[in-house]
């Protein structure tokens, strides 16, 4: 792939610059030593010749033709193909014809491919509200280990990483920075063409959450919005995972938010596996370990917010970012997130899909007016060569061949989206709030400024049950901050509570002051109801959340950064605990009694609650006899 263009590139954002440097400063050690793991992995030729002869044979056994040949000859490059394929889910059934289609073009490029392994892929969407949601976040674990087995056989040169949604993007670039010497490409399949609008559906919901609404109704809802193959059209995790590894140079420019079952997006797909077998072979050698680095990250970080994304990536991009050797904080996403500006308004952050944002400019328009602001490192490495500038293109087809154009310089809809010097907000649309009770998240794009301050009694709740019966029964029919606790990494596996989300926005629009406070996750979706999540240190580690109690009164300021409880901390301190995160015995069912271990060895949300990485004593939190209100 080739770029002419030279313009002078602006000078980086000093904040930008600062939190970059810092990030550089303390992950010295620890990148470092992981770029030091991956050069020495490194292997000039293909890495098959290194086998011996009957570990060779049995790599390429049941290939025929000119494939088995290649393989056996030991000159052309090996691709691996991930690929989280399933025909249940429609983000993952476009991937089906994918390996086939890739094969055919890294055989015409010069290199022989290899379906190397599948990975699960599970949908919040399918299990919100169930007890598979609980698997949803170490599912993550589970897609990295599983890539991991992929390309664990030494037969391949570059990797083609096949995967969309929430945790499988995510899982998957760790799985692969642990073969960091090999070059990848994640290849999408992109958005649903636009269904009932978003907006209208969430209205039904909130009906029938009133009763107003018949289940019948509902469903025909949710078909009209969910009702092809492809990605959600809302501005949830998955497209907020194609936004951020776009801006990180690990999609080819533009392949985003192309539609499936499209001849632009196989194109696009049969053009990735050209690339890989360039990159691969050194054209020029563009292995995962240098796409992924501090800027890449920042990079990631600061599209993120200036979008509105989905408040997962505070955990998965600490998670990814440590996978590289790096380490990120939830201080640089409050740093950043002080001087980004939001410059996109898609649902739920606005009435507009993710489809409308593509057709006002898209992605290639927000890295544009991003990088003339400074807020984007252009030299970086990407997949597509040298330089984040070659973002700006968009891809077409010309005839029957894909080019890329340069797009145009102003948004096509700024009710959608804005160029950097006429933003939505100043600030970006995630926000870091801390006190007493330690530390969370709260995304601000989707919030009305009248309700981002909330200062409310407490009513406390361990499950979303719990809170649905008690909103049936009226007991919630007053200004209200909600706490659901025992919903962390170790609690349970902290599962998302979008599901809370219509109830209480009946609540709102009855007039009442309406907070959400939970140590468990919101979902991408998450709307217009001020939410306090993933706060660490979590209730099931003896965090301040574990002592409150129901009245208590509870302050939630997004504007000043700030969430306490309005008690005495000896007070607190000294307050029995009432509830307990389920035991062994009783977090069984729905397979999670398999995933134990990694309960017992989760990290904290701030660290991207991951089970990778050494323990320490932050895994295990502070003991329930010594209660102390110190956020980590």
């Amino acid at each position: 792939m080739s770029s002419t263009r030279t313009d002078h590139h602006a000078k980086i954002h000093p904040a930008v610059a600062a939190v970059t440097a810092r990030i550089a400063e303390r992950s010295a050690a620890t990148r470092a030593a992981y770029l030091d793991r991956t050069a020495a992995a490194h292997a000039e030729g293909p890495v098959r010749r290194g086998l011996a002869c009957s570990n060779l044979a049995h790599g390429f056994a049941a290939f025929e033709g000119t494939d088995r040949e290649a393989l056996r000859a030991m000159r052309m490059p090996g691709v691996a193909i991930v690929s989280s394929y399933n025909d249940m889910l429609s983000a993952h059934q476009p991937l089906k014809e994918y390996p086939d289609w890739l094969k055919v073009s890294v055989r015409g490029a010069g290199g022989v491919a290899q379906f190397a392994g599948g990975v699960p892929a599970m949908c919040d969407g399918v299990t919100q509200g169930r007890p598979g949601m609980e698997l949803s976040l170490f599912s993550r674990e589970v897609i990295a280990m599983a890539t991991a087995v992929a390309l664990s056989h030494d037969m391949f040169d570059g990797t083609l990483l096949l995967g969309v949604c929430d945790k499988i993007v995510p899982g998957m670039l760790i799985g692969a920075l642990s073969f960091g010497h090999l070059p990848a490409i994640l290849v999408p399949a992109g958005p649903m063409n636009s269904g009932l609008p978003n907006k209208e559906k969430a209205r039904i919901r909130q009906l029938y959450a009133e009763g107003l609404a018949t289940r019948e109704d509902l469903l025909e809802a949710e078909s009209a919005s969910y009702h092809s193959a492809g990605t959600c059209t809302f501005y949830g995790t998955a497209n907020s995972n194609q936004m951020v590894v776009e801006v990180m140079g690990l999609h080819l420019p533009g392949a985003s938010f192309v539609h499936p079952n499209t001849p632009l997006r196989r194109a696009l797909t049969e053009e990735a596996g050209r690339r890989i077998v360039e990159i691969s072979r050194g054209e020029p050698y563009t292995p995962l370990a240098e796409v992924i680095d501090e800027k890449a990250v920042v990079n990631g970080v600061v599209a993120l917010l200036a979008t509105g994304g989905s408040t997962n990536h505070t955990l998965h991009l600490v998670a990814i970012a440590a996978a590289a050797g790096i380490q990120l904080t939830w201080d640089d996403f409050s740093e950043l997130s002080a001087v980004v500006p939001l410059l996109a308004q898609v649902y739920p952050n606005g009435s507009a899909d993710i489809n409308h944002f593509h057709a006002a400019g898209g992605l290639q328009f927000l890295i544009g007016t991003l990088l003339d602001a400074g807020y984007l490192h252009e030299d970086v490495r990407t997949v597509a060569g040298d330089g984040l500038h070659r973002y700006r293109q968009e891809p077409i087809l010309d005839g029957d061949g894909l080019v890329w154009r340069e797009v145009p310089t102003k948004s096509l809809d700024e009710d959608v989206l804005r160029p950097a010097d006429r933003p939505f907000a100043a600030d970006g649309g995630l926000r870091m709030v801390a006190g007493n009770l330690g530390r969370a998240v709260i995304k601000v794009s989707a919030v009305a400024p009248e309700h981002r301050v909330v200062q409310a009694p407490a009513r406390v709740f361990t499950t979303q049950d719990g809170f649905a019966k008690a909103f049936a029964a009226g007991e919630l029919e007053r200004d209200v901050v909600v706490v659901i606790r025992q919903q962390g990494p170790q609690a349970n596996g902290m599962p998302e509570l979008h599901g809370l989300t219509p109830a209480l926005g009946v609540l709102m629009d009855r007039g009442f002051q309406v907070a959400l406070l939970t140590d468990g996750r919101m979902s991408g979706a998450s709307g217009k109801i001020p939410a306090a999540i993933q706060l660490t240190p979590e209730a099931a580690t003896g965090g301040p959340l574990a002592r409150i109690a129901d009245g208590d009164i509870v302050r939630l300021d997004a504007n000043a950064g700030t969430l306490d409880v309005l008690v005495e901390e000896t007070e607190l301190s000294a307050r029995e605990l009432v509830d307990s995160p389920p035991d062994e015995a009783s977090w069984t069912g729905t397979g999670r009694e398999l995933f134990g271990a990694l309960r017992r060895s989760v990290g904290p949300a701030d660290h991207g609650a991951s089970v990778f990485g050494p323990l320490t004593p932050e895994h295990f939190g502070t003991p329930t006899h010594s209660f102390s209100t110190n956020a980590r």
